[in-house]
């Protein structure tokens, strides 16, 4: 039988790239003792009071259908959350809401580039962002991350890739995996390389409150100068450790929202009603879960580090940002992958390889700050008797 174009594209850069994890399931289900750190699941609930906002909304009756933009209410919600963090007014008719992040960037990325374009990407990049490029028949173009630069994207480095065919700069600030934030200098040359090429720019916001203390979040939309040509996507998942609930949203320019309805409407008509309610509720104020977890996951990896950089050759990356660290394998002289399996199957810790991000980590794997404080530790033992037992292996 025959395929659309768009299944070869995508092809592999789904499940695949989740091997380890799907591993760990499998060993888990089996009754083996694994602490699986490969994905970023919040370490708390949802908060109750906005899961009894939603239970509510339900049995009121919020389950008919909604709009194409979404619920006035959160979009006024958002709108005037957007507001007080410009300073300038955004309307209603800026905001776009979907079932999450991911659901969001497909369709921006459907509607900015397409076949024959390309789209300038960080590399490393969360793992579905080279599916969501060329699943619009645009080309990724890979922009190095460097350890050197924090793994901060660096204007002259996009600029150094630019082509004919670019259409697009993706952004993640705060990062993931690398836990890097862009700073005001940052976004202002990368806007400057966007505004000199009539570049879209795409900034995938999510991790915007798990910022951590010392460190300032700024986003190319609060620039009243790249505003025009920024759509910037976020969801609850993160922020309010909602990642089921599946309510995210885009706001741009007016003129984009209206260009980009009619491609939203056509995947799908609003997010739920009384998924809107809550998700009202939830980004009127900050987040009551945030601040908790910004706490304990910059807690979570000092001790990581200080054990690693101690007693084993692993470096980590201290992030700025996010629920995720990075560790530096390549002194034990095994591959990411190599690493990764042979710290599960004989330690029982799952971690993803870097090289699932991008060709910049290959020699480094990701590991997910979000289990709790006693497992955390357990896992910290358990990587370092692995790191000894490496080394040990060598000197036989």
């Amino acid at each position: 039988m025959r395929y659309a174009p768009i299944i070869d594209r995508l092809a592999g850069l789904g499940g695949a790239k989740w091997e380890l994890h799907a591993a760990a399931v499998e060993m888990r289900r089996s009754g083996r003792d694994v602490i699986d750190m490969t994905i970023g699941n919040p370490d708390v609930p949802a908060p109750q009071t906005l899961v009894d906002r939603a239970t509510e909304a339900m049995r009121s009756g919020r389950t008919e259908y909604s709009t194409g933009r979404g619920e006035e209410t959160l979009r006024a919600a958002l709108a005037d959350r957007y507001t007080q963090r410009t300073g300038r007014p955004v309307g209603m008719d800026q905001v776009l809401c979907f079932p999450g992040t991911q659901t969001a960037l497909y369709t921006v990325m459907m509607g900015v580039a397409g076949p024959g374009t390309e789209v300038l990407v960080g590399d490393p990049m969360y793992a579905t962002y080279e599916a969501v490029i060329r699943a619009s028949g645009a080309e990724p173009v890979p922009v190095p991350l460097r350890p050197a630069n924090d793994f901060r994207i660096a204007a002259e480095d996009i600029a150094a890739r630019i082509t004919e065919r670019s259409r697009a700069i993706l952004l993640n600030t705060p990062h993931n995996p690398t836990g890097a934030v862009l700073t005001a200098a940052d976004i202002d040359a990368i806007g400057a390389v966007a505004r000199e090429h009539d570049l879209w720019i795409v900034s995938d916001e999510v991790y915007e409150e798990l910022v951590f203390d010392g460190i300032a979040f700024v986003s190319p939309f609060d620039r009243a100068a790249f505003a025009d040509r920024t759509v910037c996507v976020a969801s609850i998942s993160k922020s309010h450790a909602a990642p089921g609930f599946r309510s995210g949203w885009s706001v741009s320019s007016a003129e984009c929202a209206e260009r980009l309805l009619p491609l939203s409407e056509t995947i799908l008509f609003g997010n739920q009603p009384f998924i809107a309610d809550m998700t009202a509720a939830a980004v009127a104020e900050p987040s009551s879960v945030a601040a908790g977890m910004r706490s304990r996951f910059a807690a979570r990896v000092k001790y990581l580090d200080d054990r690693l950089t101690q007693e084993t050759v692993l470096r980590v990356h201290r992030p700025e940002a996010g629920m995720f660290a990075l560790i530096d394998v390549s002194a034990t002289g095994q591959g990411d992958r190599d690493y990764a399996l042979g710290l599960l199957h004989s330690g029982g810790v799952a971690v993803m390889p870097g090289s699932a991000f991008g060709d910049t980590l290959k020699g480094w794997v990701r590991l997910a700050l979000t289990v709790d404080d006693a497992r955390f530790r357990d896992a910290c033992d358990r990587i370092v008797a692995h790191a000894l037992a490496l080394r040990e292996g060598e000197r036989a």
